[in-house]
């Protein structure tokens, strides 16, 4: 039995956006957005649950005006080449809303420690929206994963994945694999967004976040075959339905953004993820403080694709 089975909700209390990383080191490292959209904040502890009460470490904050000056949103944290690096989001004092993806490097040992570099904005095709960046590498390619906004396509936000030529930089082409379609994708917003990967049998799983940040946010679920052309859209097949949603039973409203982790024994793949503990919210949902950290195991279907279940405490 996994000690994932041990796992008491949430393990951590307002903090949206959850990324948790396990290093070599034995360290699991956890950054996620903070309810004031000021900082980025990162933690380590040996054991997830203990994450809850590791003391954050700010490593970086919002500027006072111009690019990088508000609502700094959804950091995940990688080890690429021996470096550290912070993928982030960021709007200006002037257009809270305008967001731009951003990195950060840092080269010590210990993210907690040392200095972290300013990279610059990732470039993409347009200057608009983009938010939610995400990595991954696959088999010698490292490819970025992000969502966007396309001048052209009506909603808020695609999908788009294109390789790297280094950790702070893609290149061409960026490639749309999946847009708001179906019905549960648009309720409030029309949004695709906060990507994470998963390979296991096979097979490479996607998963995004759909909707408005309120209790209709939920998950979707793309898939791909490993031996596959992951800049061709048709290597992509879609969820009709969310695979993660709002249980009302269970108390838990809005679950996604999520990334993926593994069990202290290595044993068993587990899904983080932000949710509330209530529905009815007064005012706009992003200013609303209370998305908690959860986690939780993934079990697999017997043709090898995961099953989520229904979001517990």
């Amino acid at each position: 039995m996994s000690k994932a089975a041990a796992y008491k909700n949430p393990i951590m209390e307002q903090r949206a956006d959850p990324f948790i990383y396990k290093h070599t080191d034995g360290y699991y490292y956890f950054t996620g957005s903070v309810p004031e959209y000021d900082r980025i904040e990162v933690r380590r502890a040996k054991t997830i649950q203990e994450l809850g009460t590791a003391s954050p470490v700010v490593i970086w904050r919002k500027y006072n005006n111009g690019p990088m000056s508000a609502n700094i949103w959804a950091p995940e944290i990688h080890y690429i080449d021996g470096n550290w690096y912070i993928y982030f989001a960021a709007a200006r004092e002037d257009a809270i809303f305008d967001h731009r993806m951003y990195v950060l490097e840092n080269k010590s040992a210990n993210p907690l420690e040392g200095h972290w570099t300013e990279k610059g904005q990732v470039k993409t095709d347009w200057e608009s929206f983009s938010l939610d960046a995400t990595t991954f590498e696959h088999k010698g390619e490292r490819y970025y994963v992000w969502a966007q906004k396309d001048p052209n396509i009506a909603g808020n936000s695609n999908l788009y994945i294109a390789r790297m030529v280094n950790p702070w930089t893609i290149e061409a082409p960026q490639v749309m694999i999946t847009k708001p379609e179906y019905d549960w994708e648009k309720i409030g917003f029309m949004v695709n967004e906060g990507a994470a990967v998963l390979k296991r049998n096979g097979k490479i799983f996607l998963t995004y976040s759909a909707s408005a940040t309120d209790a209709n946010y939920c998950m979707g679920l793309l898939t791909a075959d490993e031996s596959s052309d992951l800049l061709n859209i048709k290597s992509w097949s879609k969820s009709e339905k969310p695979i993660f949603q709002t249980n009302e039973k269970n108390g838990l409203f809005g679950p996604g953004h999520n990334s993926f982790t593994v069990s202290e024994d290595g044993s068993t793949d587990i899904l983080i993820f932000h949710a509330r503990h209530y529905q009815e919210i007064e005012g706009d949902p992003l200013w609303d403080p209370n998305r908690h950290t959860h986690a939780q195991m993934i079990s697999w279907n017997e043709d090898g694709t995961p099953h989520f279940g229904d979001p517990h405490i």
